[in-house]
């Protein structure tokens, strides 16, 4: 039996808070182009040693020993990582933000206000200011590609070009991801492939604990429209991989007995495996399907024609050079084979000559864009393991911003956007709990903009009361500007999923009355 200790009200959320403290104190002074770096002694690297300016991987090397500072810590890595995952980048701000906002409040709320009502007014102004967000995005261009790649890589512009050639080579329909390189020099490479919206079916599939992806090589691929109910089904299958030392993505559904028994071999046998839901449903389910079977040179075994995939052999199993799996998506990076490729192109003018009477154009476009697509490689070169692991922190970051950008649009950098709101919060509110919960975050959404200014050495009354509406401050060539104009700008889907996530875990600190956690023996 664990013994369990607990502790109620203001002793509870004062420990609580202490642990925000500590975590937010350490990933802040990370925050924009003149942040600082954050040495790390790590169990997770060779040299023991991680130097970043990443905020997400400040977070997950926190660990605290009091139990309750170190739930707040779990909680708070939980909302910058979900930021991460959402948007590829703003854990910095959502951990500076979800610290301002429990400040805020802190020193807003009297012991006579109802505070319930009030976390629920803070949580309803969430959509506002998605609203308020939305209404100053604007749409990005080629040239802001590059401002948005550079600023999320720390403003480092060489690594902002070689993001921005990737996805201008790559189009909007394209993908890019990272890898190390194997020398000193950091490039990009593109290859034929394909982005499925689908993610691993078990999280044992992890093979890279960091990025929290599957990654496999030159692996085998399995298309099948039917559940595998017995491991026993593809059993001949699968040793075949094992024997030839290989790895297999299955597209497939897989029974839960199934599903275990993959997910114990994975851990005891060193199985490389990885389980992906077909896409989509019904109709077209079966057609995309079909269309991953001639793109990555697969057999389709499908109930519907009366194919029998238990005798499934070596030859009937698709091929790539490279899959990368997450909790969302699934990148299929393509060999370069001849044959394939004369079949692809066979396949994309059927498609074509389709597209022209179909009733859902819009999916045969789907489906051309699926097989016809192209994957951005960049290769992270540096001098030394410490400087590579640092460099590749920034490009991920960088690569998912410039993502985000693409789909959602861009705002004002350098924390102007969320200060701009906060001005007009502030003429906002009906009744006492809606005006609390508005001064809250009219506090709190500066944060970002003065947090930045402290990292700079700068004063932020001085700076603040110089500005005009649509100006901001470079801290980097110390001057001011229209942040759009001076390249320094935000992904608005970094932007909005930061507040979103800040806003939801403060309000569950805030209202938290009792902590139970595990006794420790610290003897």
């Amino acid at each position: 039996m664990i013994v369990k200790d607990i502790s109620f009200d203001k002793e509870a959320r004062e420990r609580l808070i202490s642990g925000v403290n500590k975590i937010a104190d350490a990933v802040k002074s990370t925050l924009g182009a003149r942040g600082k770096t954050v040495l790390i002694e790590s169990e997770n690297h060779a040299g023991g040693v991680t130097i970043t300016k990443d905020g997400v991987t400040v977070a997950k090397s926190i660990n605290l020993l009091d139990p309750t500072e170190d739930l707040a810590v779990r909680i708070i890595r939980e909302a910058a990582e979900r930021t991460a995952n959402e948007a590829g980048d703003g854990t910095t701000t959502a951990i500076v933000l979800t610290q301002a906002i429990i400040d805020a409040a802190q020193e807003r709320i009297q012991p006579h206000m109802n505070l319930t009502e009030i976390m629920r007014n803070l949580q309803e102004s969430t959509n506002l200011i998605i609203s308020m967000l939305d209404k100053k995005k604007k749409k990005v261009s080629a040239k802001k590609i590059l401002d948005v790649a550079s600023v999320s890589a720390n403003n480092d512009k060489e690594i902002g070009k070689i993001i921005a050639d990737a996805y201008a080579k790559v189009g909007t329909s394209g993908v890019v991801t990272v890898e190390n390189s194997n020398g000193h020099e950091t490039w990009f490479s593109t290859s034929e492939g394909m982005r499925l919206k689908r993610g691993y079916m078990s999280r044992y599939f992890i093979t890279d604990n960091k990025s929290e992806e599957c990654v496999l090589d030159n692996p085998y691929i399995l298309i099948l429209n039917s559940t595998v109910e017995s491991i026993g089904s593809i059993e001949a299958v699968l040793a075949d991989v094992m024997q030839n030392g290989k790895s297999i993505l299955i597209i497939g559904d897989v029974d839960a007995k199934v599903m275990n028994t993959l997910n114990l071999n994975k851990v005891r046998n060193g199985l490389k495996v990885c389980v992906v839901q077909p896409p989509e449903f019904g109709w077209k389910k079966d057609e995309l399907m079909q269309d991953l079977a001639t793109a990555t040179g697969a057999t389709y075994f499908s109930e519907d024609t009366g194919d029998n995939f238990q005798l499934v052999r070596q030859q009937d199993l698709g091929s790539a050079r490279k899959v990368i799996v997450d909790a969302a998506n699934t990148i299929i990076v393509r060999h370069e084979d001849p044959y394939v490729d004369v079949e692809i192109e066979s396949h994309v003018k059927s498609l074509w000559d389709l597209h022209e009477t179909s009733k859902d154009a819009d999916f045969i476009k789907e489906r051309i864009a699926l097989i016809s697509g192209k994957i951005g490689v960049i290769h992270v070169g540096a001098n030394s393991d410490i400087e590579q692991k640092e460099k590749r922190d920034r490009v991920d970051d960088a690569v998912c911003a410039t993502r985000a950008a693409l789909e959602d649009g861009i705002l004002p950098g350098g924390g102007v956007a969320l200060k701009e709101i906060s001005d007009d919060l502030a003429k906002l509110g009906d009744g006492q709990n809606q005006r609390v919960a508005m001064k809250i975050l009219e506090d709190a959404l500066k944060s970002p903009f003065y947090q930045i200014l402290s990292n700079a050495g700068l004063d932020k009354n001085q700076i603040e009361n110089c500005l005009d509406p649509g100006i901001g401050y470079d801290v980097k060539n110390d001057k001011y500007g229209n942040m759009i104009k001076l390249g320094i700008i935000d992904p608005s889907k970094v932007t909005k999923s930061a507040v979103t996530n800040a806003i939801s875990i403060a309000s569950t600190i805030l209202s938290t009355n009792a902590i139970i956690t595990n006794v420790r023996d610290l003897k």
